[in-house]
């Protein structure tokens, strides 16, 4: 099956770590893609379009893909769009796995902090009605809001939560240091591990 993975990245700051990370993933088979948006159509579409607009064109990006690669630099969990984006994986099915990208040096030869895992700030509770996403906002737990839907247990590739206490997203997925952990070799067989565990 072909293996589609979309790139999810916080565009400003780590767009040059990103295009290094993808380009680095040599390993992938011919009938491999990736996807994301290495362009700033994102970036520019965020001023200018509003957030309907904006999320139909993140919900077209991840069509046709079987993995989300979380690109974490210093901020990237508390990004809104990658957030969206993480959402919209979990809802899709997709295997997702985090990449720390703060040892990966941008175009003026400099690495960042590392931040917050951002599959660790997002997490799914159920209630009487269903199972829904939250997110870490302001110090507390709180419903996600930029996807309000109750989510079919069936369609969670993991174990749904059984309590209304949260249960983050990292609980089910890996996460690695590209730098720490020779993601220019493994970044390969790690996406192929989320779509293992994904059953993509």
């Amino acid at each position: 099956m072909p293996r589609k993975t979309f790139f999810s990245f916080h565009y400003v700051p780590d767009v040059w770590r990103a295009w290094n990370v993808r380009n680095s993933w040599v390993v992938r088979e011919a009938d491999e893609e990736s996807r994301g948006f290495f362009d700033n159509s994102v970036f520019e579409a965020s001023k200018k379009e509003g957030d309907d607009a904006l999320k139909t064109f993140l919900r077209k990006g991840l069509e046709n893909t079987s993995v989300t690669c979380v690109l974490a630099g210093t901020d990237t969990w508390s990004r809104r769009w990658v957030r969206y984006e993480i959402a919209r994986s979990i809802i899709k099915g997709n295997g997702l796995l985090t990449v720390y990208i703060h040892g990966v040096q941008n175009k003026d030869k400099e690495t960042s902090t590392k931040g917050a895992d951002p599959l660790a700030q997002m997490g799914l509770y159920k209630t009487d009605r269903g199972i829904y996403l939250a997110e870490w906002k302001g110090g507390k737990w709180v419903a996600y809001a930029d996807y309000t839907l109750a989510i079919p247990e069936g369609d969670l590739w993991f174990d749904a939560p059984k309590t209304s206490t949260v249960v983050q997203l990292s609980t089910h997925c890996m996460s690695y240091d590209f730098s720490g952990q020779n993601g220019r070799s493994n970044i390969g067989g790690w996406i192929e591990t989320a779509a293992g565990l994904a059953g993509r």
